[in-house]
C-alpha cells in the first residue's frame, strides 16, 4: 500500500543517441532490484555482430524473456530506418510484459521511440497500463519524441536530460535518489 503523503516517483529520461540514457536506466533498475523492489517493463538493447549493430531486442524486465524488436535483415511491412520491425514477435512479448505490471513495485520502459511506437497497441498500452498504473516508473523517451498524447501523459514526471557533461553525476546520484523516493512512496525504510 502506498503512502499517500509521498509523491509518486515518476522519471522520464531523454537525451541524444549515445548520451548514456540506457546506461542510466539500467543502473537505476539494477539499484532498485538490489534493494528488493520488483520491476516490470521492457528494455530494448541493441544487438551487435562483429561490432556492427544488426538490430534491437525487446527484453521483459520481470521474466527476462526476450524477442526481436527490429533487425536489419528482417523483411517487414514496417521499417524504421534500415531495420524491419518484428511486430508479431515484439507484440507477443509486450503483451506478456503488461501482465506482470500488476505484480511489480516499479515499471521501467527503455525506450519509447519510433520502433516501439510502430508496434500496434504500444502507445495505447503504454499510456493506459504504465503511466496510469499509479506505480512509480522510469521511462526513457527518444529525444525527438513529439507525440502530444504521450508528452501530455508524462508532463508531471521529473524530466532528466542526459548528456556527456552530466551523465557521470547522474549515474552516481540518480539511482540512489530513485531508490529513496520509491522507499518513501511505499513507506519502507
Amino acid at each position: 500500500m502506498s503512502n499517500s503523503r509521498a509523491r509518486l516517483p515518476q522519471y522520464v529520461i531523454t537525451g541524444k543517441p549515445g548520451s548514456g540514457k540506457s546506461t542510466l536506466f539500467n543502473n537505476i533498475i539494477n539499484r532498485l532490484l538490489a534493494n528488493g523492489f520488483t520491476v516490470a517493463g521492457i528494455h530494448s538493447p541493441e544487438v551487435r555482430s562483429s561490432g556492427v549493430r544488426i538490430g534491437f531486442k525487446i527484453v521483459d524486465l520481470y521474466s527476462g524473456s526476450e524477442a526481436w524488436l527490429a533487425k536489419a535483415s528482417l523483411s517487414s511491412q514496417i521499417k524504421v530506418g534500415r531495420y524491419g520491425v518484428a511486430v508479431d514477435e515484439a507484440l507477443k512479448l509486450w503483451r506478456k510484459t503488461l501482465e506482470s505490471i500488476s505484480k511489480a513495485d516499479v515499471i521501467g520502459v527503455d525506450e519509447v521511440g519510433p520502433m516501439e511506437l510502430s508496434i500496434p497497441g504500444f502507445k495505447r498500452d503504454l499510456l493506459e497500463k504504465v503511466v496510469l498504473s499509479g506505480k512509480p516508473f522510469i521511462i526513457v523517451v527518444h529525444y525527438r519524441l513529439k507525440d502530444p498524447d504521450i508528452l501530455t501523459a508524462l508532463r508531471t514526471a521529473a524530466l532528466i536530460t542526459v548528456d556527456q557533461f552530466n551523465r557521470s553525476g547522474l549515474n552516481r546520484d540518480l539511482p540512489l535518489e530513485v531508490v529513496k523516493a520509491v522507499r518513501e512512496y511505499y513507506g519502507r525504510r
